[in-house]
């Protein structure tokens, strides 16, 4: 019998200060064990398994079990239907001091099991990336799937960096709110007052709410750029100015999702702080946030990363993943990988629950600025845009206010939600664009409410 075996018997028995594992004697725990086969069964056949290692991965569900089975059932077995031999050991009592200290873990183990279980069946689905679960800041579950790099079959790890892509506009709207409180800007600012831009009658909160009705940069630059040189923010607002196309509509009357309002939030940033967006990044939210994995990295940089996670497209055709820069003209990464504002932060999944629970504080911002930024605009009809400054909003019927953001780049598909009523926070990374992702979190949610 294996050494996690024998405890596992003593934990069962010991709990009403009678023991089935005596000594050496392995043969006649298994006697006393199926004797009462009959009162104690779950746990009895859990230890009697002779094939059953609980020390494996594979088998943590067993444990889970014998610590639950434990805890809600065996104070209901009477101490005369036991064998009458009795030893109470200085490690026994300890045993039993460690159990009563359990059941937290036990259903945190339960439901990492239960977790673990559904990324295996979207690992067999395709799912390449990392998964994180937490739980007023701590992660239950956290795990890599896959590869890095599919060609070279490098293994994902737990740790490794991902392009945010969209995410990163949670750091760009608290680069706002920091300079709202540091009263360098107003909400209801002009955007005109800081940049010049053909656009008129635009505020820093409808580029914040997406309620501008700014045209989209990428498609100015995705028909006149040269996609062989990179571009920064300073070259999409000379497009803008250039070919000036018309506003979608008057800023503040509808909701449409808009890159090219978070562009020109980073640049005015800079203009009304006088410093470099990405030092300030940097400075007041990456380092004092111990974001040690966390940047807004050049296309060097990114390469020079050893554990970066490269973005992957499939191909039909070669029936296989291939790296997303393998396209760089329809990989605006690239020709636009100096854009700051919209996208371009890489992090991990442990530097994103850092963030997560940053934001229970008072660090970076005063929580009533945030309440505002978890809010959403009211529009002219009254309805309401389900986005308020980064962060988009939903509600669910068990877990209450959720704010989440999603993050999609070529090769990427990215989900940071957090269900602040709760505390409760989940991370998924995709390396290779998973279309099944809208599912799983479904899915990871039933799991654990």
């Amino acid at each position: 019998m294996p050494q996690t075996r024998q405890l596992a018997a003593i934990m069962f028995t010991d709990i009403v200060g009678y023991t089935v594992f005596m000594g050496e004697d392995e043969q006649k725990a298994f006697e006393i064990l199926q004797k009462n086969r009959n009162l104690q069964k779950p746990i009895v056949e859990i230890i009697l398994d002779k094939d059953n290692d609980l020390t494996s991965q594979k088998s943590s569900a067993y444990w889970v079990a014998t610590i639950k089975y434990i805890r809600s059932k065996i104070f209901k077995i009477m101490p005369e239907q036991l064998p009458k031999k009795q030893i109470i050991t200085p490690l026994m009592k300890y045993l039993f001091f460690f159990l009563l200290l359990l059941p937290l873990s036990a259903f945190t183990q339960s439901r990492e099991i239960a977790i673990d279980s559904l990324m295996n069946l979207h690992n067999t689905k395709g799912f390449s990336g990392v998964v994180l679960v937490a739980e007023n800041g701590h992660a239950v579950y956290h795990k890599a799937f896959s590869y890095r790099e599919f060609a070279a079959k490098i293994p994902l790890q737990a740790s490794d960096i991902f392009e945010m892509a969209s995410i990163s506009k949670t750091f760009t709207a608290m680069i706002i709110m920091m300079l709202k409180e540091k009263r360098k800007v107003n909400y209801d600012d002009l955007v005109e007052k800081y940049l010049d831009i053909p656009y008129k009658g635009i505020t820093i909160r409808h580029l914040l709410t997406h309620t501008s009705g700014l045209p989209d940069y990428q498609e100015i630059m995705d028909k006149n750029w040269d996609k062989s040189k990179v571009a920064g923010n300073k070259e999409i607002l000379e497009y803008l100015i250039k070919y000036a196309p018309p506003k979608l509509f008057e800023p503040g009357t509808k909701y449409e999702y808009s890159n090219t309002g978070y562009v020109l939030l980073a640049s005015l940033a800079e203009q009304a702080s006088g410093k470099d967006f990405i030092r300030m990044c940097r400075k007041w939210i990456f380092k004092p946030m111990k974001m040690r994995s966390t940047n807004i990295r050049t296309l060097k940089e990114k390469r020079g990363t050893k554990n970066f996670a490269i973005g992957h497209i499939y191909v039909p055709e070669r029936q296989q993943y291939v790296r997303a820069d393998s396209f760089p003209s329809s990989d605006y990464t690239i020709w636009l990988g100096n854009r700051e504002g919209p996208g371009r932060v890489s992090s991990t999944a442990a530097d994103l629950l850092r963030w997560d629970q940053a934001l229970y504080t008072n660090k970076l911002v005063n929580q009533s600025t945030l309440q505002e930024a978890f809010a959403p605009y009211r529009l002219p009809n009254d309805s309401l845009s389900n986005y308020g400054f980064g962060w988009m909003l939903r509600a669910h019927p068990q877990s209450g206010k959720i704010v989440y953001h999603t993050g999609d780049n070529p090769g990427y598909e990215n989900r940071f939600v957090r269900y602040i009523d709760k505390q409760k926070t989940l991370i998924i990374l995709s390396n290779n664009a998973y279309d099944n992702l809208e599912s799983l979190i479904q899915q990871i949610e039933n799991k654990f409410q």
